[in-house]
């Protein structure tokens, strides 16, 4: 991909909102030598140091948050409370790094009867970044906080989808930070780079497929968070209540449903299903409405182009439940009107599939196992959520699931914690992000090691010198 990416506004796709030069493989060679030479400079920083160039990064973003989200908004779909709510926890987030990254990248040392051990956090060096156009901002600061704290320096291919406003944001850091546009050709060209050390990657199986292959190939290490197919399941003695029914209305539907960790199936027990349907029909009149995503009182956008409407409104049957307000024009912007599959065939594409749309399918089970192997069925293991009146048996049922992180009585973004890692099981990933795991994925461990035996004054044990350490 050569000359300029321009991006429409998925609300009026008549609109470009800007445009971005796409980087050659020979710019993404310039940069991530730039970056190579950049980071040996930023690394002999102390610590102390560069978290202040951070804070003041933070404080940039912040001042300047109005106007980002503004951008977001038109760039993604993504109404604007979400924009300036994504852009806040992503400020929120790097002053989390700064406050805990002295204790997570201090030296460690030991020195005790059994000698002398030194362990050193080191960071990789270049560290490329892969994001997609959902949650552009969140997802890059994931990576640019904890890998820029460390030590590292760092490369962003945003998705073309969603170039501009992180593309902006990158510009108010005052450390080894770039960002390089375009397709499969910058990506490939950028992951596959001599020098880079560490990628990180947030995006869908067939791009984290390409990624992990070439990383691979250069044995590059590599943190993948990849889809997921999150079930929600209602235990028998679930309150299908007010407060309930809304926030599980918009962990399927907030960013259209486009959302990796979204509740994409709904599991409630067979004989309350005519229940929960009502309950969730009036949850969605109350929080549900779709329109132009700068409009006041809209809740959801548009999905992000011509290809994932068409893939939507194709997973909608006839007689699905079609969901609170709609204020929009489908002739003008890439609109679909939220919708709920009601016992659908548990084998079907709604089901089975990751929708990452504004659909989604509920179905009754018959007993507490047999809903188990559903949730539990496929190649996925993102995210996963329990509801019960019953905290102990909640907790209980959430230790069976095969998932990298459940929520309980709650989904999606209301069950996020800066504290908890989040990650993927299965095909859905690995590595973690947030929390001290999250940190720790972009340093090394180096270790210095004094055996008491042979430091100065002690006696060498018997055995001679490939004897093995006692102990």
């Amino acid at each position: 991909m050569s000359g300029f990416i321009e991006r429409e506004n998925p609300a009026l796709f008549s609109e470009i909102v800007g445009s971005v030069a796409a980087a050659s493989p020979e710019a993404v060679d310039k940069v991530v030598r730039w970056a190579d030479a950049e980071q040996r400079i930023w690394a002999t920083r102390p610590l102390p140091d560069r978290l202040v160039a951070l804070t003041r990064a933070s404080a940039a973003i912040e001042n300047a948050i109005e106007d980002l989200a503004e951008l977001l908004a038109r760039e993604s779909g993504k109404v604007l409370g979400d924009c300036r709510g994504e852009i806040g926890f992503a400020v929120r987030y790097l002053r989390w790094v700064v406050e805990h990254a002295t204790m997570a990248y201090a030296d460690r040392e030991v020195d005790d009867e059994l000698g002398r051990i030194v362990e050193q956090r080191r960071p990789f060096g270049v560290v490329a970044a892969i994001t997609p156009w959902n949650a552009p901002i969140i997802l890059s600061m994931l990576k640019i906080a904890p890998a820029l704290a460390a030590g590292n320096a760092i490369v962003v291919k945003p998705s073309p989808l969603a170039p501009l406003t992180i593309d902006r944001i990158a510009g108010l850091f005052d450390a080894p930070i770039r960002v390089v546009h375009g397709g499969t050709e910058t990506g490939a060209a950028l992951v596959g780079h001599e020098l880079v050390r560490k990628v990180a990657f947030t995006g869908g199986a067939a791009g984290g497929r390409a990624v992990a292959a070439l990383a691979g190939d250069r044995l590059t290490p590599t943190v993948m968070e990849l889809g997921g197919n999150d079930p929600a399941v209602f235990l028998d003695d679930a309150p299908f209540a007010g407060d309930a029914m809304d926030r599980l209305v918009m962990a399927s539907f907030a960013t259209s449903g486009q959302v990796c960790m979204a509740a994409k199936r709904l599991y409630v027990p067979l004989a309350r299903l005519d229940e929960f349907v009502s309950a969730y029909r009036s949850a969605a009149g109350r929080v549900l409405k779709t329109g132009h995503p700068l409009s006041a009182g809209v809740t959801m956008g548009p999905v992000i182009s011509a290809a994932a409407q068409r893939a939507a409104r194709a997973l909608i049957p006839p007689d699905a439940v079609l969901l609170g307000a709609f204020d929009a024009d489908p002739s003008t912007g890439y609109f679909v009107h939220p919708a709920l599959v009601v016992a659908p065939d548990p084998s079907s594409p709604v089901v089975v599939e990751e929708q990452f749309a504004p659909v989604v399918p509920v179905l009754g089970y018959e007993s507490e196992e047999q809903v188990l192997t559903w949730a539990n069925a496929g190649d996925l293991g993102l995210g996963a959520s329990v509801w019960s009146a019953d905290e102990e048996r909640a907790f209980a049922f959430a230790r069976r699931f095969e998932a990298g992180f459940t929520f309980v009585n709650t989904h999606n973004r209301t069950g996020m914690s800066l504290r908890a890692p989040f990650g993927g099981v299965k095909r859905s990933g690995w590595g973690r992000e947030y929390a001290g795991e999250g940190l720790a994925e972009y340093v090394q461990t180096c270790v210095i090691h004094a055996p008491a035996a042979f430091r100065p004054g002690a006696v060498a044990p018997s055995g001679g010198p490939s004897a093995y350490p006692p102990g």
